[in-house]
């Protein structure tokens, strides 16, 4: 540790450590407007600069790349230093005049106006000051250098390589991150419809999957992450006091045995560019209900803000109810959850806006416990209630200006008469529909699906948690549409199914089974493809079938297709069943 003097203020740091951050300590202000703590400074706005006295010699240097030694002690704002500071101030300040972050400066520094005008004044408000911070970070941390300097002197400029778009550039938004003025920006290219920037995932390379997650510790996206693009960065493997970070780990797959399986594979939510007339990925402004929701979510893209592409306030939403269900043209189901999450909506737009707003709705299905108490209060704070289907949405302009706006076109069955909706901003209420890869799923569990898509329960009534395969289950929307009360108890009932047959050691299967005979068995192998619990498999070493009895449900499709009547039920073979008809006749 090295003791130095600051000012008349005494602090202890590492050897080595910047004049800059040890005044940082010390409680002492240093300006600067390049010094950043992700590269190595090189003082190029000069800005920071200080007088170290040693013994009887002084000296004016960068305190941002100037390391601390014992026995120099630091004069920060001494009479040489304040009007150094200001020469300097007065020439940027005159070459960018409306720059935010240099009018600050000049204002702490004392500099009302320069004394001169610059021959290469910039007016602009994002103008580009050269801190070279854009061109330090690409180049030392990320290590692409697809920026660099032009010219020298008075005209130097920052540019790309050759003036046009390079290849090494990864698009990762550190030179956007570390320009103090705005200068340098992420341009997305602007198009009708979904915003793409406007997702659901996580907004960095390395992140915690959900605020629930379990165990809940940061995972990296290598698609995203700078370091498996050009191998430079890792800032995070530098802050991380365990030193938790591997970069050489890869995803394993891993074979685990079990004795029971719980199916809870959740849902998708149904496109709603299938229903062209409601503008969803034509128009601006068109939102899907999660799109939605991560936009009202206090960590979202506008931090909780309800307000439209451009950046402004909606003066109108409209939240149209099912989108994709109750449609014969798609699901003829209904998702359950939409009308109640419409409303929720509503209740936040309300709350966080001036916005009017209006809900278009077939029939609202407020069916569970103080459902229906939070409609009234809706329709109590002012929502507008359109019972009818939406019949498309089109583009429109408001009356008192050329501004664009979306019109919604429905028939309002409640006062029997035809509608236009002008609003600014419109929600759409997608169905929940069974997941894409439910078939594969289907096929590994030998379990059934039913007609809309969802895996078949064992008993709708009676035992809505299991599958006509032992020891697998369902839950959730896996299941059918549900919402998040009934989908914590089918997952409770089924997780104490598991538990109740785990503590008690054994279990007990079906006697209607079917069973081989097998002097009789050719080894033609009809069974073995017909059977849809894959209990039938073929014994090599004696040429014929053989049932595992764990597996058979008893179905009796086997007995059905065995052309020699090898297969036969257990219990109920020929023989059997002609002795219980003497029995009776007897």
């Amino acid at each position: 540790m090295v003791t130095i003097k600051i000012d008349n203020h005494e602090v202890q740091v590492p050897e080595d450590t910047p004049i800059l951050k040890a005044a940082e300590k010390a409680g002492v202000w240093i300006p600067t407007l390049c010094y950043s703590d992700l590269v190595e400074p090189y003082g190029v706005c000069r800005l920071c600069i200080v007088e170290v006295v040693r013994g009887k010699r002084s000296r004016v240097v960068t305190s941002c790349n100037y390391p601390v030694r014992e026995g120099i002690s630091v004069l920060t704002n001494s009479p040489k230093i304040q009007w150094l500071r200001k020469s300097i101030m007065e020439l940027m300040l005159s070459r960018w005049p409306n720059v935010k972050v240099v009018k600050d400066l000049a204002k702490q520094l004392g500099v009302e106006k320069p004394s001169f005008i610059s021959l290469e004044r910039d007016e602009a408000e994002d103008a580009c000051v050269l801190c070279g911070k854009c061109v330090q970070v690409c180049k030392d941390l990320v290590k692409a250098e697809a920026l660099g300097f032009a010219h020298r002197g008075i005209k130097r400029e920052v540019v790309l390589p050759f003036g046009v778009n390079s290849e090494r550039c990864v698009v990762c938004g550190a030179c956007v991150k570390e320009c103090p003025t705005g200068h340098v920006k992420m341009v997305i290219e602007d198009y009708r419809g979904k915003k793409p920037e406007f997702t659901l995932g996580p907004k960095t390379a390395i992140y915690v999957p959900s605020l629930q997650a379990v165990p809940r510790v940061p995972v990296i996206d290598t698609e995203s992450c700078i370091h498996f693009e050009t191998g430079g960065c890792e800032t995070c493997a530098k802050v991380c006091e365990p030193n938790a970070i591997n970069y050489d780990m890869k995803d394993e797959v891993q074979e685990i045995e079990v004795g029971q399986i719980l199916v809870a594979t959740g849902y998708d939510v149904f496109d709603a560019t299938h229903m062209a007339q409601y503008g969803y990925g034509r128009l601006d402004n068109v939102y899907s209900s999660l799109e939605f929701e991560m936009l009202l979510n206090s960590t979202g893209p506008t931090g909780g803000k309800v307000q439209m592409k451009n950046g402004k306030e909606p003066r109108s939403v409209g939240i149209i109810h099912c989108i994709g269900s109750r449609d014969a043209n798609h699901h003829p189901y209904c998702s359950r959850v939409c009308c109640m999450y419409a409303l929720k909506f509503a209740h936040l737009v309300h709350d966080r806006t001036k916005a009017a707003i209006y809900q278009f709705y077939i029939d609202m299905r407020a069916f569970g416990k103080g459902y229906e108490e939070f409609y009234s209060r809706l329709l109590d704070e002012g929502i507008t209630m359109i019972r009818g289907k939406a019949a498309e949405v089109a583009e429109g302009y408001w009356t008192d200006n050329n501004e664009r706006t979306l019109l919604i076109r429905c028939e309002d069955t409640l006062i029997g008469k035809f509608r236009e909706i002008p609003v600014d901003m419109l929600v759409l209420c997608n169905a929940i529909e069974a997941r894409h890869d439910s078939d594969q799923v289907r096929k590994l569990f030998s379990i059934s699906k039913s007609p809309d898509g969802f895996f078949l329960e064992r008993h709708p009534k009676l035992d809505p948690t299991s599958t006509t395969t032992d020891g697998v289950y369902i839950a959730g929307c896996a299941q059918g549409p549900k919402d998040i009360p009934d989908t914590v108890a089918q997952a409770g009932s089924a997780a104490a199914r598991i538990l109740s047959l785990i503590s008690k050691g054994e279990v007990e299967i079906d006697p209607v089974r079917a069973m081989v005979q097998e002097e009789f068995c050719s080894g033609c192998r009809i069974c073995n493809n017909l059977c849809p619990y894959g209990a039938i498999e073929y014994l090599e070493e004696k040429k014929i079938s053989h049932v595992n009895e764990a597996l058979c449900k008893g179905c009796g499709t086997c007995v059905a297709a065995c052309p020699s009547s090898a297969m036969t039920g257990y219990g109920f073979t020929d023989a059997q069943i002609l002795a219980e008809l003497d029995g009776i006749l007897i």
